[in-house]
């Protein structure tokens, strides 16, 4: 009998076989390799396919072999584990910034990497309860252009826009393009943000990537970094309250000691703390003062309270007040 077209590709259909539908629990036999390259219109011989395996394990496949009544054969290593799987679809169901439709599509991507029986231990982990994702689909490849110009050490333009209560885009500068200085990218607080230099003002400002439109690598280098300024992603973003702006202040916190874990959670164990009595301790931590600072600052009641700058206390007590008068 002549061999079909598709005998040159037998080595590459087991390759897949064994990718697609074998794992520590789930092992195939000889027959059942005969019996699957058949439907390619396939012909193998038992002897063939020992010699196939062993090329495979040659080439790098880890195939493992289990003995009962027939011998069975299965992948017994990937380059992710089950638990590394479960990871990365946890936290790309878990990204605020990537819409559904994305997130659908990475997930089935990552089901890929192992097999079809596993991948179902996967679906079970997509559901997260009430999760909120992002409307913006071109997210994902502006994440990708942005890396491309900072690696390539190259300035950037884009168009920024705030959504209306329509939710339609409304562009800032009425349309205009931003330049910019690209340094590196953020994640903080379940969102994308490009933090970019500015030399002319010697200044560093962030955008949320996630609303950013029609990015552009540009054919000019990056501005160099002034040589008296150290920037430090770790240091921006500590002080940087949910990434909105506001003057750069040292404050003076005073908190009671049960608070010492939150306060290590946000600004490092590297911080410096000194106690201040048997049931509170001090820190000095550089912010730029915003409102989402003193909302930090309030969802601890008393146990917390700004000691200093002047300036500060009264703009924090200015925020409160403004609060209680929407509640006459």
């Amino acid at each position: 009998m002549a061999k079909s077209a598709n005998q040159k590709l037998k080595i590459l259909y087991l390759m897949r076989m064994f990718m697609e539908q074998t794992d520590e629990d789930h092992s195939i036999s000889i027959n059942d390799m005969i019996v699957e390259l058949n439907r390619y219109d396939i012909e193998a011989e038992r002897k063939s396919l020992y010699a196939d395996i062993e090329n495979l394990k040659t080439y790098g496949l880890d195939i493992g072999v289990k003995k009962s009544k027939t011998t069975n054969y299965y992948l017994a290593s990937r380059n992710f584990e089950l638990a590394e799987l479960k990871l990365l679809v946890d936290a790309v169901q878990c990204s605020k910034f990537v819409t559904h439709k994305k997130s659908s599509e990475l997930i089935k991507k990552i089901e890929s990497l192992t097999s079809k029986k596993q991948a179902l231990n996967l679906q079970r982990q997509v559901y997260v309860a009430n999760r909120v994702k992002g409307i913006n689909e071109n997210i994902y490849y502006n994440v990708d252009c942005l890396h491309s110009a900072i690696a390539e050490n190259k300035k950037i333009s884009f168009k920024y826009f705030d959504y209306t209560v329509d939710k339609e885009k409304l562009f800032r500068k009425d349309g205009g393009k931003y330049y910019a200085s690209p340094i590196t990218l953020s994640w903080d607080d379940e969102n994308y943000y490009l933090i970019v230099y500015y030399g002319k003002h010697r200044s560093f400002v962030h955008y949320r990537v996630d609303r950013m439109s029609n990015i552009e690598i540009l054919d000019q280098p990056r501005d160099e970094i002034h040589e008296d300024e150290n920037f430090n992603i770790a240091d921006y973003t500590k002080k940087v309250f949910s990434m909105f702006g506001g003057d750069d202040e040292i404050v003076r916190l005073q908190f009671k000691n049960s608070l010492v874990n939150q306060v290590i959670d946000r600004f490092g164990s590297d911080i410096n703390i000194e106690k201040v009595d048997l049931e509170s301790f001090m820190v000095r931590i550089p912010v730029k003062v915003s409102s989402p600072f003193f909302s930090w600052v309030s969802q601890f009641g008393a146990d917390i309270k700004i000691l200093s700058p002047e300036n500060v206390k009264e703009q924090f007590i200015e925020n409160l007040t403004e609060i209680i008068k929407q509640y006459p």
